[in-house]
């Protein structure tokens, strides 16, 4: 009986998931997706107002071995200035420009004024990376209006109240929002509703929508699929042959049925792994130089396994030589760990079975695997975690959480030139979001 149970749930599957798609697509949903428009430029811009109606582009210092451009504004683009070139292309490409070093807590500090303006419409407020998220305003028509309507309030809020610009998407799924707001910038809203939309974007290549990437469009360039519209009408079976369980979710995308929710701005991210690594301004000569960066990379990780109450039952670790060759090696931890001691001393270790300093290494990255939730690990009367060491490590938190990270730092750190690239806040994106695949 409970066999016979078991398979007509399992059949049932299908059945319930076409039915909840067929619902949500009756739904009339209007979603939102906000850009903030060059948004690194634009905040150094507002640090520098003497730098106005001048090409900007931020860069790190080349002293510190970032001479790459991160962000450029309005005119640095005219002039063809592209993020993740080189310095001294975009000298040549546009002589008057002008490089910043980046402020990455002013970066954050903006984001969250400009997300708190966007909490006022909804809590449906998705992040896509500290100058992007999606907003689901159904439930907010009522009260503020259309979705063009809100997405103009909103577009001048955050002009009047932070001085930044924001493109603005407006339409019925994620995909298509994001996409509208690409279409215009700056300072735009463009509208993509479901009975004009593929008149709007129906013979642009498919990968202008965010899940679709170079190799796939070159995989759909093989099959004869070269726009949007072909994408929304091709043959799934097709395209399930080549692309697997992706298939579906192109097609959807394409054809304006897609599913897919806008999380709630309190629903955290919980990670598979948490890493943290830097590019130091020089070459780290020995295993001493070495442990000072692995210590502060540690608590860089121990911090936000904290934030998530997750553990570590692992601990890899990556190192980049001067030649630029990556080494990569992980190992298990004794008991599951939070504490950027155990996660440092574990880190210490592998770096010692991966590298002899015969010659020095360029960059150190420190990551925590095989998470799992805090409160659900059971431990042994003798396994019991050092509570005096826990406490102290949650009031080091909130101090840096209200101080800023280097408020409080080991003594080992101090007085050292190797971590001054060290950032805190793990949503900082210097380039845009990559697609999926």
């Amino acid at each position: 009986m409970r066999e016979m149970i078991s398979m007509t749930y399992y059949k049932l599957i299908p059945l319930v998931m076409q039915v909840k798609n067929v619902y949500n697509n009756c739904v009339d949903r209007t979603i939102l997706h906000c850009d903030l428009n060059n948004f690194y430029a634009s905040v150094e811009q507002k640090l520098h107002p003497e730098l106005d109606g001048r090409p900007i582009a931020v860069c790190g210092n080349p002293k510190m071995r970032h001479g790459i451009v991160l962000a450029k504004n309005q005119l640095a683009k005219q002039a063809g200035v592209q993020t993740g070139e080189a310095i001294w292309l975009s000298k040549q490409k546009c002589p008057d420009i002008v490089f910043v070093e980046p402020h990455y807590d002013e970066y954050v500090k903006y984001s969250k004024q400009v997300f708190k303006i966007y909490l006022n419409y909804t809590d449906f407020v998705e992040s896509f990376g500290i100058d992007e998220c999606w907003l689901d305003v159904t439930g907010s028509k009522k009260l503020f209006g259309d979705g063009v309507t809100i997405a103009n309030e909103i577009r001048q809020r955050v002009k009047r109240e932070t001085g930044l610009t924001i493109s603005v998407g407006v339409s019925f799924t994620k995909t298509l929002a994001k996409l509208g707001s690409d279409l215009k910038k700056p300072d735009a809203v463009t509208v993509l509703d479901k009975d004009t939309y593929m008149q709007r974007i129906g013979d642009l290549s498919p990968d202008e929508m965010i899940m679709i990437g170079k190799r796939t469009l070159d995989k759909l360039k093989m099959l004869n699929i070269n726009t949007i519209r072909q994408l929304a009408n091709a043959d799934r079976e097709l395209l399930r042959y080549h692309f697997g369980v992706i298939a579906d979710n192109m097609v959807n995308a394409a054809a304006g049925i897609e599913t897919e929710p806008v999380k709630k701005y309190t629903d955290m991210r919980v990670p598979k792994s948490v890493s943290n690594g830097t590019t130091t301004p020089r070459d780290i000569k020995d295993l001493n130089e070495a442990k000072i960066v692995i210590y502060s990379l540690s608590e860089l990780v121990a911090m936000r396994l904290r934030q998530y109450n997750l553990v570590a039952n692992g601990v890899s670790l990556a190192i980049k030589d001067p030649q630029l060759q990556w080494i990569s090696k992980q190992i298990p931890l004794a008991m599951p760990a939070s504490n950027a001691g155990d996660i440092a001393e574990a880190s210490i270790k592998l770096l010692k079975s991966m590298h002899s300093f015969s010659d020095p290494l360029r960059a150190i990255t420190v990551g925590a695997i095989r998470l799992s939730d805090k409160d659900g690990i059971q431990l042994n009367l003798f396994d019991a975690p050092n509570d005096k060491e826990e406490k102290l490590e949650h009031s080091i938190d909130l101090i840096r959480g209200k101080y800023g990270f280097k408020s409080v730092q080991r003594g080992i750190v101090l007085d050292n030139d190797l971590t001054g690239n060290l950032h805190e806040d793990d949503d900082f994106r210097p380039f845009h979001q990559s697609k999926t695949t």
